[in-house]
């Protein structure tokens, strides 16, 4: 049993409980005649197991008197309604009481309170159905005492009846609540699902990125050494106090420069930090790769307008591959075929091989653009594009000069092919042993490098 204090959602659910236990209660059936025929049987049990199950905070004993009392005291006021004294309808109704009690009873019990609803399932149908049965011949007993005479014989096969509607109303409710709690648990699942894709995506960027930063470390390093060569040419060079003045000018400016490279150079180490030293759950088999690419270059396409339809043939039981470091390559691939192809078109990758210590086979073929032969050699080129926005505004033109840059720090080669009408096609061809998972020696003989 939880025991946290209530909350404000937990007495908004009690207050809901008192309102419709009474109200289940009245579609009803007597099974029985004679002197126990006020006994009824309802909907308001099961739906107040559902409710002593959900309401874990407050102590059993005070649901079942609440839920007790809140029946009594409906169902007295009906007969009051329909023309009958109080007092007499009131004391017809006391055993409704008892039954919710009673029923309450049996999951207040020590046992029953130190371990979770959740985890024993059966455990609990049995127990419900054990309560409901003592519930009702506690009520049937109850009835006997304030009839002040002695009724007719409780019998074995009232009993068993009792037994079979206990058993058809929990179950009933069990199964309603147990699907009610694996709906919630495929919701959360669908959710952790979506967050460790968006995060997978989002580390596959990193790789570009740091690609990005690592260009821009070696021409803030490039400026920083013309900038002091041009100060020691000017200090040579100094005629007057304007040529020194200028001279420490550019000094600064080195300076400040060197401050530039430095603080990318504590970025690019926490970037690379992300990016290299991941867990080993972090490799994920080629065809969830492409999936979860796929799912995200939908959505850009939609985003820009275009109607594009993807395809992948991938073989199921490829082993597991760096999912990051393939991601960030197919992404970057993918994306410059969205961006090319202007209204509509196909997009079909293709992977071979990805076993052992062979080669890995990527084919990214598109339709609906083309590049001219005499253009295909300049396409890895760095701020290369020719891709526009609404706006004019020229793409960075980075994309596959980084990818080009990744596939060749693998050990890799990159060809692209177009028919110069409206096909382009993209070859890349990998070693495996750098996108598996390293394995126990491996890493060992790592890390003594590293030590």
């Amino acid at each position: 049993m939880n025991n946290s204090k209530p909350n404000r959602r937990d007495w908004l659910v009690l207050l809901f409980m008192i309102i419709l236990v009474p109200l289940a209660g009245e579609p009803k059936m007597h099974p029985f005649s004679g002197d126990f025929a006020n006994f009824r049987v309802s909907f308001g049990s099961p739906v107040f197991l559902l409710f002593l199950l959900w309401l874990s905070n407050f102590p059993r004993l005070f649901t079942g008197a609440v839920a007790g009392i809140a029946v009594m005291l409906f169902r007295t006021g009906l007969d009051v309604f329909s023309g009958e004294a109080f007092l007499s309808a009131f004391i017809v109704h006391i055993p409704n009481f008892f039954y919710y009690f009673i029923y309450a009873l049996f999951f207040a019990l020590p046992q029953l309170s130190r371990k979770s609803i959740y985890e024993q399932a059966l455990g609990i149908a049995f127990w419900a159905i054990i309560a409901e049965v003592f519930a009702s011949v506690g009520e049937l007993a109850a009835m006997n005492a304030i009839a002040y005479q002695q009724s007719e014989t409780f019998t074995l096969g009232m009993l068993v009846r009792l037994v079979l509607i206990a058993i058809l109303r929990c179950f009933f409710i069990l199964s309603f609540f147990f699907l009610f709690q694996l709906y919630n648990t495929e919701m959360r699942l669908t959710r952790k699902t979506k967050e460790k894709d968006r995060l997978t995506m989002l580390i596959a960027g990193l790789y570009e990125e740091v690609f990005e930063l690592k260009c821009s470390l070696q021409n803030a390093e490039a400026v920083t050494h013309d900038c002091y060569n041009v100060y020691e040419r000017l200090k040579a060079n100094v005629h007057n106090e304007e040529d020194q003045t200028l001279a420490h000018e550019v000094l600064r400016i080195a300076g400040q420069c060197h401050d530039i490279k430095k603080n990318h150079q504590r970025i690019y180490a926490g970037l690379q930090e992300l990016t290299q030293n991941r867990r080993v759950d972090d490799y994920l088999t080629p065809d969830k790769i492409v999936k979860l690419m796929i799912h995200t270059q939908k959505k850009y396409a939609r985003s820009l307008g275009k109607e594009i339809f993807f395809t992948a043939k991938v073989p199921k039981g490829l082993p597991p591959l760096h999912s990051f470091m393939l991601l960030s390559i197919l992404n970057n691939l993918a994306a410059n075929a969205v961006e090319a192809i202007p209204c509509r078109g196909t997009i079909t990758l293709t992977i071979i091989g990805g076993t052992g210590d062979g080669r890995l086979l990527i084919t990214l073929e598109n339709t609906g653009s083309f590049i001219s032969p005499r253009r295909l050699e300049q396409v890895f080129t760095p701020g290369y594009t020719t891709k526009f926005d609404s706006n004019g505004k020229a793409s960075s033109g980075v994309g596959l000069t980084y990818v080009k840059h990744q596939t060749e720090s693998l050990g890799g080669t990159i060809n692209l092919t177009s028919d110069g009408k409206d096909k382009v096609c993209c070859h890349i061809d990998l070693p495996c042993r750098k996108l598996h998972r390293p394995s126990a020696s491996t890493k060992a003989s790592q890390h003594k490098e590293i030590l």
